[in-house]
């Protein structure tokens, strides 16, 4: 019993000398690995913004070895590896990072987050789909949902995006109804690609109600109505648009006119145009005006007057088409206002320091057919 007492208080003092060693060696060690890994991780900081992404990745996988437990600098190694296109190494970064037990419930919908932005940039939609949908009731909720707004968008899935878009305005994320109002065209569309007229009409019938300023269901509205040759409720539907919207109706101002001359509308038909061209000249209500008016003289002196006022080379080239189908020469004042719609254009290309091939072969072509006219 003695010699083991002894022997015990022999040992006490070298435990103790050991036990000190050891702390002292695992106190340097750790310092160092602390030291080491900021260095690691400004010298990858660095480079970066030197723009040398390949030294700044092997600088952050030195730091992420130094500190494996650091999320910030996963982060940073998985947007450095998206950002070179290399999807499959961020996915591994991010998995891992879901993948760690005391990871807080913060920094996992980052990881999150960033595996739904990695798959979507892979273009693995479907996975993009399900990384995204797993974010709602987190932080990046809306952000989620507007990523899924436009991957819906990009594949054409409609219905999805229209439910995404109204738990958005819902949200107070902002007014989304112009958009939904097109989603409803887009499936107006679909519907009669497969001659399923009652989903058609449904669904313009949702989009005016999404959004009853929305020019896009009324002209598609009309447009129906044209087919089923119902033209004066067209001449009453894009009234409206006439006097609400004047740009859009001109892209259905030539089907307006063609629906009046259907129904022997044609007198009130001219008299709304002509009150709209006086108060905003374009080509498309003259080719419409000249649907309704087929007197040669009044749509010669339309088309010049308009030349006067807006200089265009569309309007250059109308008067030169028409003037070369009747094999006549142009008057002085033809002349006059086609040289300005030249000169206008030529100038506007050189104050954008070059003319372009299309610009310019357009403009020789005019000039060409002007001088050949006038010399007959």
């Amino acid at each position: 019993m003695d010699f083991d007492l002894q022997w015990l208080l022999l040992g006490l003092p070298v435990a103790f000398a050991l036990g000190w060693l050891a702390s002292r060696f695992d106190v340097r060690q750790w310092k160092r690995e602390q030291r080491d890994s900021p260095k690691a991780y400004f010298k990858g900081l660095n480079l970066l913004l030197n723009e040398q992404q390949d030294k700044a990745i092997d600088a952050f996988i030195e730091a992420v070895r130094h500190d494996p437990d650091t999320s910030d600098l996963h982060f940073a190694l998985g947007n450095l590896f998206r950002r070179r296109g290399e999807y499959e190494r961020a996915v591994r970064v991010h998995q891992h990072l879901l993948g760690r037990g005391d990871l807080p419930r913060a920094e996992r919908d980052r990881a999150q987050h960033a595996l739904a932005q990695d798959f979507l940039k892979a273009g693995l939609l479907d996975r993009a789909e399900e990384a995204f949908r797993a974010l709602e009731g987190t932080a990046y909720d809306t952000e989620a949902r507007l990523a899924l707004l436009g991957l819906y968008e990009r594949s054409r899935d409609w219905r999805a995006a229209v439910d995404v878009a109204q738990r958005l305005e819902r949200t107070g994320t902002g007014s989304f109804a112009s958009r939904i109002a097109h989603y409803w065209c887009e499936i107006a569309l679909e519907a009669d690609v497969r001659d399923h007229d009652a989903d058609a009409q449904d669904a313009l019938a949702r989009a005016r109600a999404a959004a009853p300023q929305a020019a896009r269901a009324v002209v598609m509205l009309g447009q129906r109505l044209v087919r089923q040759g119902r033209h004066r409720e067209v001449l009453e539907l894009w009234g409206e648009l006439l006097a609400t919207q004047p740009q859009a109706f001109n892209l259905i101002a030539g089907e307006f006119a063609r629906a009046a001359l259907a129904c022997g509308e044609r007198d009130r038909a001219l008299q709304q145009l002509l009150g709209l061209y006086r108060r905003a000249p374009a080509m498309d209500l003259l080719h419409a005006l000249a649907i309704l008016d087929t007197d040669a003289h009044a749509q010669q002196a339309r088309l010049l007057s308009y030349l006067s006022q807006q200089p265009t080379l569309s309007a250059a080239q109308e008067l030169v088409q028409r003037r070369a189908s009747a094999g006549e020469p142009l008057s002085a004042a033809e002349a006059e206002g086609l040289q300005v719609a030249i000169g206008r254009a030529a100038c506007g290309a050189a104050s954008r320091a070059r003319l372009s091939a299309v610009s310019a072969s357009v403009v020789c072509c005019l000039a060409s057919a002007s001088s050949a006219i006038s010399h007959q």
